[in-house]
């Protein structure tokens, strides 16, 4: 059993259900010191987080990831128990195999073999690793990026552990999200009865046609980068359960993920500007989760890691920026270039979640490629 897949299970073995670490950073700790890093444990709120750095000089690459895992559902449905990281044939299950102990395991491994080998590599090499990612995201990495640009520490190079491979290792690597922009909308009406409803004003059929032309317009055709704009309805609630009562409120929850054709603004005066045209009774809260962000192709840490996969596994991964969100939205506000590049995806959050052994040693390959694309003297 390599060491790569020893860390891993013994991460996943800890039960660090979000926004818990339970002990999984000191590990990560026990293990960084010795190789040189300097170790700095950041706790906000109920929240642990850890910055580690190797080095002063830049470029600083630092390997980002989270140690606190969604909850694991019905125990008795796991082939086998969701914290055990058993092994059967090539396959480890458990929570937090692919999203995303193992990344980090991966990371230590390689961190060791490289430094190791190459000790009077150039640059630098650091780890920010939250226990807050699968939560709100409130007190986890953006707290110590504030941190850190409060001190003017500064790093070039972000790479994200999150499982980004669909079909096989790294054959998809982030390098950019959509930004999310969420809202709460409250039409007014007025309450009164069913069979009176000139008595009463009812919010949801005021709201119809607002909501039509909400759903029918094409805020933007995307670019080379990001697929078009989306706008979808999550929520709407209203009426008090009684079949004869004409509802007083709605309320109607919504999201948007954007490209970067649009600012938040853009897409809040847009609503705005629907609403007030049909006359709407309303209130509206917005709710920011993240810009969206985009790593150039052509810059060298794409380049690093194209090559590094190449080297490795015999193919260079695609660009995507598809799916939701990830603290590399918070990573990306630095300047710093960031992408992400761990293991498949199909199980993550699922019940047997899963990951491939042999993956796992491939993977710890290209990160330690990657460290000698940019560091190694």
């Amino acid at each position: 059993m390599t060491e790569t897949i020893q860390i891993a299970q013994q991460l996943i073995q800890v039960d660090s259900v979000t926004p818990n670490d339970k002990g999984c950073q000191k590990m990560i700790d026990d293990f960084l010191t010795p190789l040189g890093f300097e170790v700095e444990h950041m706790r906000f709120g109920e929240v642990d987080n850890l910055w580690a750095r190797k080095g002063t000089e830049s470029p600083c690459l630092v390997f980002a990831g989270h140690t606190d895992v969604v909850p694991t559902g019905p125990e008795s449905e796991w082939t086998y128990p969701p914290f055990s990281a058993h092994i059967e044939g090539d396959i480890m299950y458990g929570r937090g195999t692919a999203d995303m102990k193992s990344s980090i395991a991966c990371f230590m491994s390689a961190s060791k073999r490289f430094v190791e080998t190459y000790p009077d590599h150039k640059g630098s090499i650091a780890y920010l690793i939250t226990s807050d990612e699968e939560g709100p995201a409130i007190h986890g990495t953006v707290k110590v990026v504030e941190a850190l640009e409060a001190r003017n520490e500064k790093f070039e190079y972000c790479l994200v552990g999150e499982p980004s491979s669909t079909d096989k290792l790294a054959d998809s690597i982030k390098n950019g999200r959509r930004g999310s922009l969420g809202g709460t909308l409250t039409i007014k009406g007025v309450q009164g009865h069913i069979a009176y409803p000139h008595l009463a004003e009812n919010p949801i059929h005021n709201f119809a046609p607002a909501l039509e032309q909400l759903i029918q317009v094409q805020w933007d055709h995307g670019n080379e980068y990001f697929p078009p704009t989306s706008f979808q309805i999550s929520n709407i609630n209203g009426g008090t359960g009684a079949t004869n009562v004409i509802p007083g409120t709605v309320k109607v929850m919504f999201n948007f993920r954007f490209s970067t054709e649009h600012t938040p603004e853009s897409l809040q005066e847009s609503v705005h500007a629907i609403l007030d045209s049909h006359g709407l009774d309303y209130e509206l809260d917005w709710n920011l989760s993240g810009l969206p962000f985009i790593t150039p192709a052509d810059g060298p840490l794409i380049q690093a890691v194209k090559h590094a996969s190449n080297a490795i596994l015999g193919y260079e991964p695609e660009l995507s920026t598809a799916g939701g969100t990830s603290d590399g939205r918070f990573i990306a506000t630095t300047g710093a270039q960031v992408i992400e590049l761990g293991p498949i995806n199909a199980t993550i959050h699922k019940i047997d979640e899963q990951v491939s052994v042999s993956d796992l040693n491939k993977l710890t390959d290209v990160y330690y490629q990657l460290l000698i694309n940019l560091f190694a003297k």
